[in-house]
Parts: C-alpha cells; structure tokens; sequence
C-alpha cells in the first residue's frame, strides 16, 4: 500500500510562503544538490501528485515552461496530478484531474498502490486531511531564515495532534529534513 506524503520547505518561524502569494525566495536557502536529489527521489516514488486548487495553479502555470529545471521538470510534468477543488471544473495541465472529495479519493488510491502520493504546498487542503487520518507522513524541510510574516503552513487545529519523528536530516546548506508520521488517535 502507497503512502500520502506531504512535502514542503517551512520557515523557521513557521510560513510557507512569504506575505505574497507564491513569495517563495526562502527557497533558495534551501535548495541545492541534496533536494534536488529527493525531489528525483519523490518523482521515482509517486503514483501521483496532489494539490489544492490554490498550489495547482501556480504550479500548472510554472512548469510546462520552467527553463533549467532538468529532470524534475520531466517529472512535474509528466506524473499523473490531482487537484482537489469543490470550484474548479477541469484542471489543463497534463495528466490532471480534479477531484470534489480528496479524502475518499486518495484512500482510494492509497489502497491500490505500492507507490505515494504527494501534496505539495497545499497548507489548506493538509488541514483538512489531518483529521481524517488520510496523512501518512509530514516531510518538511526546515529552511534557515526568519520571515516574520506570511502564510503559516500548519492551520489552526481543533484539538493537538502528535507526530513521532522518523528522521531528522541535516542538508550541507544549513537546512533540516525532518519526517514526522501522525501518531494514532
């Protein structure tokens, strides 16, 4: 059975994205030879690719046209993606779809596959996923600066939630690969 894996680079304060949509220059902080090699890594590994609407579209309208981005390029845009939205009617990108129901829908997948799926981004449509218990694994990359403002990743909870950590990785630039798996209720 495939895993639903969230992945994001956060903040030391907490944000994944700056004070504007899609300010995301924190990643480059990050970013080098090390998260390259996982982001191949992830395109190995997945069944699929799933967003919120709000991710999918500034995905969608970056990588069909990214320039040097190699084989993560190829990836991002060859792998099968969902978009989960109760607004959108089609997704354009290749190999997407949208799906009203994200839940039933990536159990569904989950269940008849031996690969992951991953969110990318997505702080609003994780929120939603975590109390359904459909997250299998939370894979941050702690990036090594202080916004002070802007989009926090993790949205307010209706009650704590504990993680068990299953990894803690230093990367060569001063970011921190941390793997967390949602303990049971």
């Amino acid at each position: 059975m495939g895993k639903v894996i969230v992945w994001n680079l956060v903040t030391l304060d907490g944000y994944f994205e700056g004070t504007k949509k899609w300010d995301l220059d924190f990643h480059n902080r990050a970013w080098g030879p090390e998260l390259e090699a996982l982001s191949l890594e992830f395109g190995a590994k997945a069944q699929a690719l799933v967003f919120g609407r709000v991710t999918y579209e500034g995905m969608a309208a970056y990588w069909p046209t990214a320039e040097g981005e190699g084989r993560v390029k190829t990836y991002m845009n060859a792998l099968p993606k969902i978009v989960a939205s109760r607004t959108m009617e089609k997704a354009d990108w290749n190999n997407s779809r949208v799906v009203r129901d994200a839940t039933v829908e990536l159990r569904r997948l989950k269940d008849e596959s031996e690969k992951n799926l991953y969110i990318f981004g997505s702080a609003d449509l994780v929120a939603s996923l975590l109390p359904e218990n459909v997250v299998d694994e939370i894979m941050l990359c702690l990036v090594p600066v202080q916004l002070g403002d802007g989009t926090r990743f993790f949205k307010k909870a209706e009650e704590a939630r504990p993680f068990s950590l299953l990894e803690a990785r230093p990367l060569s630039n001063g970011g921190v690969i941390l793997r967390y798996a949602p303990e049971a209720a």
